[in-house]
């Protein structure tokens, strides 16, 4: 994999429709985004939650799990990565239920597919800016400058390397999220790596910034710290 798809923004598309999944994905691609069909709900709610995306791209009326109970699902458990659901119910109640589910935009079939573009790009800019600065317990990771800092200047800042910040991003971006040591060789590592590597990693994080700041989940692998 090239360095260009690796940093490609990654997007969810959860649509049964076959041809249209593949004609979105390929439209998507030909824009820089990295895309992952999920062809019903259950497998959506999997992909979205062992997986990072930039944007979730979930047409209402999958089959296994209807779209607004998907988006509700995922944003129960803390997952919440920037949503637009495509849905042929275009009435103001339809609109009002998919936004009060948790969707940042709503889109009626049919559609224009340079609007469903700029909407996309909108949702990344979002995620983006939502992503300036993570919560890491009382303090804040910046992913920008490889910086955690505290905003009351309690504690020096510290700086950290390009490893540990992009373990730690993972982390922080999803921090109810329990990552096995597989998926953040995945998201964060490379092939070469093994499951020790993220161990170390995780060792080194707490020696800069204190034991609890990585919670170690026994038999299943590490999510963020509380403190």
């Amino acid at each position: 994999m090239t360095t260009s798809e690796t940093t490609a923004p990654r997007v969810l598309l959860v649509e049964d429709d076959r041809q249209l999944a593949e004609m979105l994905s390929a439209l998507l691609t030909e824009e820089g985004y990295r895309i992952t069909i999920a062809p019903d709900g259950q497998r959506g709610l999997h992909a979205a939650l062992t997986l990072e995306f930039e944007v979730l791209i979930i047409d209402r009326g999958i089959p296994v799990l209807e779209g607004l109970d998907l988006l509700r699902a995922l944003r129960g458990r803390g997952v919440n990565t920037p949503a637009l659901v495509l849905t042929a119910r275009g009435t103001l109640a339809d609109r009002v239920e998919g936004l009060d589910a948790g969707a940042e935009d709503y889109l009626v079939k049919p559609f224009e597919i340079p609007e469903l573009l700029a909407r996309v790009r909108a949702l990344h800019r979002r995620q983006l800016t939502a992503l300036a600065a993570l919560p890491v317990g009382a303090r804040l990771l910046v992913p920008a400058s490889r910086t955690v800092v505290d905003p009351g200047g309690r504690t020096a800042e510290v700086a950290l390397s390009e490893r540990e910040c992009a373990l730690l991003t993972v982390l922080a971006r999803s921090p109810r999220q329990v990552f096995t040591r597989q998926q953040l060789l995945e998201l964060v590592f490379d092939r070469a790596d093994t499951g020790g590597t993220v161990d170390t990693y995780v060792h080194y994080l707490r020696r800069k910034l204190g034991r609890t700041a990585i919670d170690t989940v026994r038999g299943v692998g590490y999510r963020l710290g509380t403190r």
